[in-house]
C-alpha cells in the first residue's frame, strides 16, 4: 500500500515543482501604475492558473502613514484581477523605513528566486543626482541567486539575472522509501499530529530540522525509544488517525462531471482502501520498525501527500470542466463563424449575379438606346423633309391666295363703305355677339339679313383665320356649314348668312329667357353636327380638321338646322398623312374641356380629335350643363342609376332609355385615347340618325293628336326679337 501511495505522490511532482516555483516568485507592488504592469506580467510570463501571486508592499515604519483602509484599497484590485485569472492571491505588508532593504531580508529568510517589480516613475536626472530607486537597489543588492525583473509598460524593460544556484531546494523533503514497522513505535495522539503538520508546512527551513530530528532518532538504540504494541493501542485511536490522515473523499455525481470530460477522467486516481492500507502498513511497521520517530516521520508525510493529492486531483478536475466548457464555447464560436462565413459567402454570390444581371441589363438598354436614336435620326429626317414641302406647298397656296385676293370670284366683295352703312357705323345696338376673332353685327347687305364678323385690330392671329375661313367657306357649299356670303379683305370683314336662333350654347343656357329645346329637336341638332363634320373630314383633295367644336360655334336657323361656324382654326392635312389620317403639329389650338388631351399632349393630329370635342357637346345637348368634369358626373350617375336625374330638368318628357343610349355614345366620343373612339361614319352618325327618325316619329305623333291646333304643326318656336 506504501507503494502504490509513493507511485501517486510521484506522478504529481511536476504540480508540486509549480507549486514550489510559484512560491518562490513575489511581485513587489506600490501605488503606481507600474505595479499593476508588473503583476500581469508576472502571471502572464511567470505564474500559471490556479496558482498563488505573492504580493509584497512595505510600509514606511514609525509614524504609520497608511492605515488599514489604504491598505485595503491598494490590493483591491489585484484581488479582482485573480479572481478572474482563477488564481489565489497572497498579500504580504512589511513595515521598514528602507524599502529596498526590507524586500531583500524577505527574500532571503522565505526562499524567494524571483523578484518582480514595476519601473520607477521618476525620470532618469532625477534617478542619478539624487537617490536612487528601488528597483535600482534591488539590482544591487539582491542575492547571486535571485532574478530581479523590472517592468515597464508590460515588458521587461531590465533583468538581472540569478548568477548562482539557490542554496536551498525549492521542492518538499525528498520522500523516504524505508520501510516502518509499526509495532516498534508509540502512535502519537490526533492533536500531536495536527500540531506536526503546522509546523512541518511552516518553512522549508522548519522541515529540513524535522527532518534531521526524525533522522537521528531513528538511529538511536532501541532500548532507549518508548516501544508498545500495535494491538494494544485502542482501535478509536487508529481509526481517528485513519480518518485524520485519509479523509473521505468527496462525492463526485453525475451532476457536476459530464461523461464527456474525458480530461477528468483520464487524470482520476486509483481508489485506495485508506483503512485497509493503514492497517497493513502498522503491521509492516511493527515488524520491521523499532522506532516510534520514523513512524511519526512517515505517518506525517503520508499525511502531507494524501493533502497534497487531493487539493491536485480537485484542482485538475476543476480544470477539465474548464477547458471543457472553453473548448465548447470556441467549438460554438466556429460553428457561428461558419455560418457567418456562408453567409457571405452565399450573399457575395447573390452580389455577383445581381451585379451580371445588371451588366446585362445595361448592355441591352444601350443597344436600346442606339437602336432608339437611329429611330429617332430617321424620323428627324423623315419630319425635315415633310416640313420643307409642306413650308413649300404653304408658299404655293399663299401665292395662290393672294392672286385671288385681287381677283377671286368666289364670294363677293364688300368696301368697307359698304359695311359701316350696313352696320350704322358699327352701332352697338346691332352688336349680336362677341367671339376671340372680333364683334359680330346684324345688318342688312343686298335686301337680305346678315351676320357680319369684325376683325379685331389686336388680334394676333385673326389675319391667318380670317384667310383660312375665306379659303374654307369659300370652296364648299353644306346645309350643315354656315354660307359665306362676301368679304372685305382690306379690313378683315366677313358675310355670313343670318341664323335667327343664334347659337347652341346660348340655346341651351336659355339666354334671354327662350323656351328649352325639346328632347326630339335636340337629337336632331347632334345628327345635323355630326353630318357636317363628316363632310369636313371627307373634304377633298385633303380632309379638313375643325379643331375648335363646340356649342357657340354651331348656329340655328329659324327651322333649328343646325351649321358649323368659325373654321378659322380648320387645319387640311397634308394628302401623304391622309391615309393615317394623323398630322403632328407644332403647336395645338382649340378651346379647354374641348380640346383633344391626347392631341394636347402630343401634338398630334387626327380626324378623330374632332370626336372628342363632339362628344362633350353630345353630353351638354342632353344635360345644358358646364363641360367641366361632365365626362366623370354622367358615369357617375349610370353607375349609381340616377342618370334620370342628369338629363335637363327642363325638358320633363324624356326618352330615357334612348338618352341613356346617346349618352352611352357621347361617353365613347370622349374616351381619352383616340383609338378607342368609334368611328364617325360607320358608328356615331347612323345612331344619331336613328334618335332623329325617333324624334321625327314622336313628332308626328303629337301633331296629329293636336289637329285641332293649327299651330301644332311648328312644335316650338318663338320670336327673333328674343334673341
Amino acid at each position: 500500500m506504501f507503494a502504490s501511495a509513493f507511485a501517486v505522490s510521484s506522478s504529481y511532482s511536476a504540480e508540486q515543482e509549480a507549486s514550489a516555483r510559484d512560491s518562490s516568485i513575489i511581485v513587489a507592488v506600490d501605488r503606481d501604475k507600474n505595479s499593476q504592469q508588473a503583476a500581469k506580467w508576472a502571471v502572464d510570463k511567470l505564474l500559471s492558473r490556479g496558482s498563488t501571486l505573492t504580493l509584497v508592499h512595505v510600509r514606511a515604519e514609525g509614524g504609520k502613514d497608511e492605515g488599514d483602509a489604504e491598505i485595503t484599497q491598494l490590493f483591491i484590485s489585484y484581488r479582482g484581477y485573480c479572481a478572474r485569472k482563477g488564481m489565489h492571491l497572497k498579500e504580504v505588508i512589511l513595515d521598514n523605513s528602507d524599502i529596498s532593504k526590507a524586500i531583500i531580508e524577505y527574500a532571503t529568510s522565505n526562499a524567494i528566486t524571483d523578484i518582480v517589480v514595476g519601473a520607477s516613475t521618476k525620470n532618469t536626472f532625477i534617478r542619478r543626482f539624487r537617490n536612487p530607486d528601488v528597483p535600482t537597489c534591488l539590482m544591487k543588492m539582491a542575492p547571486d541567486y535571485c532574478t530581479v525583473h523590472v517592468i515597464h509598460k508590460a515588458k521587461a524593460i531590465q533583468v538581472k539575472a540569478a548568477k548562482a544556484p539557490a542554496p536551498f531546494p525549492t521542492l518538499p523533503p525528498k520522500q523516504y522509501s524505508q520501510p516502518i514497522i509499526e509495532s516498534d513505535v508509540t502512535r502519537p495522539s490526533r492533536g500531536d499530529w495536527k500540531k506536526t503538520s503546522h509546523s512541518h508546512t511552516s518553512s522549508p527551513m522548519a522541515s529540513r530540522n524535522s527532518v534531521d530530528r526524525l533522522s537521528a532518532y531513528a538511529k538511536a538504540p532501541s532500548r532507549d525509544r518508548p516501544l508498545t504494541g500495535a494491538r494494544t493501542a485502542p482501535q478509536k485511536d487508529f481509526d481517528d488517525y485513519i480518518d485524520f490522515i485519509a479523509p473521505p473523499r468527496p462525492s463526485v455525481t453525475r451532476s457536476s462531471f459530464s461523461d464527456d470530460i474525458d480530461l477528468a477522467m483520464s487524470m482520476e486516481l486509483p481508489s485506495i482502501d485508506f483503512a485497509e492500507s493503514m492497517e497493513l502498513s502498522s503491521a509492516m511497521s511493527m515488524e520491521s520498525l523499532s522506532s516510534a520517530g520514523d513512524v511519526e516521520a512517515e505517518m506525517r508525510r503520508l499525511r502531507l501527500e494524501l493533502k497534497q493529492t487531493m487539493e491536485m486531483y480537485n484542482s485538475a478536475c476543476k480544470e477539465a470542466i474548464d477547458a471543457k466548457q472553453k473548448a465548447a464555447q470556441m467549438h460554438q464560436m466556429k460553428m457561428e463563424e461558419s455560418k457567418k462565413f456562408q453567409e457571405l459567402r452565399n450573399a457575395e454570390e447573390e452580389a455577383l449575379a445581381l451585379v451580371q444581371m445588371e451588366k446585362a441589363k445595361c448592355r441591352a438598354a444601350l443597344e436600346a438606346a442606339e437602336a432608339a436614336q437611329k429611330i429617332a435620326e430617321l424620323e428627324a429626317q423623315k419630319r425635315l423633309r415633310a416640313e420643307w414641302k409642306a413650308k413649300r406647298e404653304a408658299e404655293d397656296r399663299k401665292k395662290a391666295t393672294d392672286a385671288l385676293n385681287k381677283n377671286d370670284l368666289r364670294y363677293r366683295r364688300y368696301s368697307i363703305d359698304d359695311i359701316e352703312a350696313a352696320t350704322h357705323k358699327f352701332d352697338k345696338a346691332l352688336k349680336i355677339g362677341e367671339g376671340g376673332y372680333g364683334p359680330v353685327y346684324k345688318a342688312v347687305l343686298d335686301h337680305t339679313n346678315v351676320a357680319i364678323k369684325i376683325l379685331r385690330p389686336d388680334a394676333s392671329q385673326g389675319r391667318k383665320q380670317f384667310q383660312q375661313e375665306i379659303e374654307v367657306l369659300s370652296c364648299m357649299r353644306h346645309p350643315n356649314m354656315v354660307l359665306l356670303l362676301g368679304a372685305c379683305p382690306e379690313y378683315g370683314c366677313l358675310v355670313y348668312e343670318y341664323m335667327d336662333y343664334g347659337s347652341l350654347e346660348d340655346r341651351l343656357c336659355r339666354r334671354g329667357k327662350t323656351l328649352p329645346i325639346p328632347w326630339s329637336i335636340r337629337f336632331r341638332i347632334a345628327a345635323d353636327i355630326a353630318t357636317g363634320l363628316l363632310f369636313l373630314h371627307q373634304a377633298k383633295p385633303e380632309p379638313l380638321v375643325h379643331r375648335d367644336l363646340k356649342p357657340a360655334n354651331i348656329l340655328l336657323d329659324h327651322n333649328f338646322v343646325s351649321k358649323i361656324s368659325d373654321v378659322g382654326l380648320a387645319r387640311l392635312v397634308p394628302q401623304s398623312a391622309a391615309d393615317v389620317t394623323q398630322y403632328r403639329m407644332t403647336s395645338t389650338a382649340g378651346t379647354f374641356c374641348y380640346i383633344d388631351p391626347e392631341y394636347q399632349q402630343t401634338g398630334m393630329l387626327t380626324t378623330k380629335s374632332d370626336i372628342y370635342s363632339l362628344g362633350i357637346m353630345l353630353l351638354q345637348i342632353i344635360t345644358a350643363r358646364s363641360p367641366m368634369g361632365l365626362t366623370h358626373h354622367v358615369e357617375n350617375s349610370i353607375e349609381r342609376g340616377t342618370f334620370q336625374e342628369i338629363l335637363d330638368p327642363t325638358v320633363t318628357d324624356w326618352p330615357v332609355e334612348e338618352a341613356l343610349e346617346f349618352a352611352k355614345l357621347a361617353l365613347r366620343c370622349a374616351e381619352l385615347r383616340k383609338k378607342d373612339r368609334p368611328d364617325l361614319g360607320k358608328e356615331i352618325l347612323p345612331e344619331l340618325n336613328r334618335l332623329r327618325n325617333l324624334g321625327h316619329e314622336y313628332e308626328a305623333s303629337q301633331v296629329s293628336s293636336a289637329s285641332t291646333n293649327c299651330s301644332s304643326s311648328a312644335p316650338y318656336s318663338f320670336n327673333n326679337d328674343d334673341i
